[in-house]
């Protein structure tokens, strides 16, 4: 899971303004903290350990720590250097590559990707996790790849779940996905290593 950029008008405009995330400028595979400092302002970039999954914690960079609707996570390949983009978090008002976007439906990520597409299960640690190996959204401009995490909504508390929980590979054309309101919660960007791959 793992990365991408704003549209340059909004770059020059100032972070204060929302929008469309590409996978260029601060968010290209070829990022750094540096460029972010540049991009976003030294006040707005912070580097520290950060909770990773079951339970951990990672080096990554966020920028507006201090703004949640704002905050973004970028990971490095290289974290000694601070570079070379492994991942970053797309906040909840911007659009990911792709058009995807926080609260979209199963069936609107569908409709972007131009068909179904597999997920995880939910009520586990890594559920409701999706990426796209096929499809519109396994091929978007700049190299990069797009992961989502849905989440559940409300449903009848009698309705057996057990087709969509647990450790197990699910499809997006699943009926009971829309019996409980399942939408986007994040959404991550990534790149392979691509420095790895031409050693």
């Amino acid at each position: 899971m793992r990365t991408l950029a704003l549209v340059p008008f909004l770059l020059l405009a100032g972070p204060a303004m929302a929008g469309e995330i590409k996978c260029e400028g601060a968010f290209a595979a070829d990022s750094s903290e540096a460029r972010l400092v540049e991009s976003f302002g030294k006040d707005n970039v912070v580097t520290g350990d950060v909770p990773g999954p079951e339970g951990s914690t990672v080096l990554a960079t966020t920028v507006f720590p201090n703004d949640p609707a704002r905050a973004m996570e970028f990971g490095w390949w290289d974290e000694e250097k601070l570079e070379r983009t492994a991942y970053f978090t797309v906040p909840a008002g911007d659009t990911a590559p792709g058009g995807l976007r926080v609260g979209m439906t199963v069936k609107q990520v569908e409709a972007l990707n131009g068909g179904p597409f597999d997920m995880y299960g939910f009520f586990w640690d890594y559920g409701g996790s999706a990426g796209f190996d096929g499809g519109k959204l396994a091929d978007l401009p700049g190299g990069c790849n797009v992961s989502v995490r849905f989440a559940v909504g409300d449903y009848p508390a009698d309705l057996d779940v057990a087709a969509i929980s647990g450790d197990q590979q699910i499809s997006s054309s699943e009926p009971l996905l829309e019996t409980v309101h399942a939408t986007i919660e994040s959404i991550t960007v990534g790149y392979p290593d691509f420095s790895a791959a031409e050693d």
